[in-house]
């Protein structure tokens, strides 16, 4: 809220959510410290993490056709999609030079991975659930080495842990796995199992070749797709799936309530067992009320849909909106950049006459300058000016604060430009004049020779985007009143305040270095004191002994001394 559109994204929402999940999800030991980190209505609250990355993925796909992109419906988004992106990577330019076949069935693939095999979240095989997970990560990999998408990604593979059990885990960490029966014939269960998951793979198989024409072009050596349903078509599928998803969505929560139910009427010890009861009640209700409450936004894929929602429902989510505890979800709805990626650009000079641009950190500039790599960060500002490129700058009210701040030397507002300031061409003294123009850039292509050798980019200017200014310019100062942006005097704060003090000493600790740098090693620190709590966690192996306790003691018998009974060993 205190961020505006500067930390407004979808993922900024997702986190949100995410987190107060979390506070579900995460281990809870009031009682008993040395129990274990499993408790019975664990598959209850981690159940809400599975929701909600089937409600981030369902609608992602969906919006994609409900907003009839031509190029998301004519499967060419991907050919534009790699260079006209935020804040492409390296990993970009080699995928968009890929030919436009295989750019086309990467979007069928997309299609499938996002809007079918979520489906496959709530089923009751867990292969076909493990199927659903390595597809989710696969497609959060490929985004990552092809964008800059900050922390989404890694957040999104996080949430897909909630379709994986203990026994798949274990066997990442090194853990034997468990011997399972191999008597033939096998039972009747397993049959079913084994025939239940074929027949799934062969119609996802089967729909994906139906409603996508894919059809292998021998003379050409390639395989054709196209989109075989109407727009009619699929707006029908959607409404009739919507409500009837909800129900599957809450027959799976309520097995895994019962389910939970049942483990804490397992467990041992009358005090004990009440105590897993009550929380189990806790954590069902918070679960099943926070479900309820997200049928509204997941709803809007479909007005329909959401007009049948108990009214009831809509008063609930009406009361917690304003906290976003649960959101709308749809990323990529429209692909921008179709006739080349617009690019701000901006420019300062002393005199008027000669003029120098201003090289970002992140964003594309300079033609020849390798595309950056900067996730889990996101440059805020460089994200900020691809959304102004996209209109004019009245649409962007902060652009005008950014030229201003610029003209005055503002140290703070130059360093989200270049954190060394010997590559900003102006640290010397702050410009007389800045002005921005608008280019559209495009990818080079193989036949202009390798990235290295030749530029990355080649790019066209287009027009003025903001006219040249300095302080006390007319046209400068009537933008900031008309915004409000004026400068205001600042806050009164004691100066013996701890927490801004704190946050200061923070921030010039943290100045010297760039924002993928500082993330970097913050993750880097708590996955190394994660590791080092694991590794302090595991105590000596046990010894490896066939008796019981009184071997180990040395009771069995001692190197010279008088054996056991010939029942001893059987004792």
């Amino acid at each position: 809220q205190v961020g505006q559109v500067f930390l407004y994204f979808q993922w900024d929402s997702l986190l949100l959510e995410a987190g107060f999940l979390a506070i579900l999800v995460a281990p809870l030991r009031l009682l008993r410290r040395g129990s274990p980190a499993w408790r019975p209505h664990d598959p209850v609250t981690f159940w809400g993490v599975r929701w909600l990355l089937f409600r981030l993925m369902f609608a992602s796909g969906v919006v994609k056709l409900t907003s009839r992109c031509p190029t998301w419906w004519g499967l060419t988004a991907l050919t534009y999609h790699y260079e006209s992106q935020c804040i492409p990577t390296p990993g970009a330019w080699f995928a968009h030079q890929l030919p436009v076949w295989f750019q086309k069935l990467s979007v069928v693939a997309t299609y499938v991975i996002e809007v079918a095999v979520p489906l496959l979240f709530f089923a009751p095989l867990r292969r076909l659930r493990l199927f659903a997970f390595y597809c989710q990560v696969l497609l959060q990999v490929l985004i990552i080495l092809t964008g800059n998408y900050n922390f989404f990604n890694a957040l999104t593979i996080v949430l897909a842990f909630s379709l994986l059990d203990e026994e798949h885990v274990g066997r990442w960490l090194g853990r034997p796995r468990k011997k399972h029966g191999t008597a033939w014939p096998p039972s009747l269960g397993s049959v079913l199992a084994a025939l239940l998951e074929l027949s799934t793979y062969g119609l996802l198989l089967y729909w994906t070749v139906h409603y996508f024409g894919l059809e292998v072009n021998w003379d050409k050596k390639l395989l054709d797709s196209k989109v075989a349903f109407t727009y009619h078509e699929f707006t029908t599928w959607l409404r009739t799936v919507t409500l009837p998803l909800v129900g599957v969505a809450f027959l799976s929560l309520s097995w895994e309530i019962l389910v939970a139910m049942y483990r804490c009427a397992c467990v041992r010890g009358c005090f004990w067992k009440l105590w897993a009861t009550l929380q189990w009640a806790i954590m069902a209700t918070a679960t099943v009320g926070l479900f309820a409450v997200s049928l509204v936004p997941f709803t809007y894929i479909d007005h329909e849909s959401n007009g049948k929602l108990w009214p009831g429902i809509h008063q609930m989510f009406g009361a917690v909106e304003r906290f976003q505890v649960v959101n709308s979800y749809g990323l990529f709805r429209r692909m921008t950049g179709v006739g080349g990626r617009p690019e701000v650009i901006l420019e300062g000079s002393y005199d008027g006459h000669s003029w120098t641009e201003i090289e970002f950190m992140y964003k594309p500039g300079n033609v020849s300058a390798a595309p950056a790599v900067v996730a889990p960060h996101q440059p805020r500002l460089d994200w900020q000016l691809w959304f102004a490129a996209l209109g004019p700058h009245q649409g962007s009210p902060w652009f005008s604060a950014l030229v201003l701040r610029l003209l005055q030397g503002q140290p703070d507002v130059i360093r989200l430009v270049q954190t060394d300031e010997s590559r900003y061409p102006f640290h010397g003294r702050p410009p007389t004049f800045l002005r921005a123009q608008l280019y559209k850039y495009w990818f080079t292509s193989t036949s202009e020779g390798s990235p290295g050798a030749a530029p990355w980019w080649r790019r066209q200017r287009v027009q003025e985007f903001f006219p040249a200014v300095s302080l006390g310019d007319p046209t400068l100062e009537s933008l900031l009143s008309q915004h409000g942006l004026k400068d205001k005097p600042p806050l009164r704060r004691r100066g013996d305040a701890a927490l801004p003090r704190l946050l200061g000493a923070l921030r010039r600790l943290a100045r010297p270095f760039s924002g993928p740098a500082v993330l970097c090693s913050l993750y880097l620190v708590a996955a190394s004191a994660g590791l080092l709590r694991a590794l302090a966690r595991r105590g000596p192996p046990p010894a490896r002994h066939k008796g019981g306790p009184r071997e180990r003691n040395g009771l069995r018998g001692e190197p010279g001394g008088r054996p056991e009974g010939r029942h001893g060993a059987k004792r």
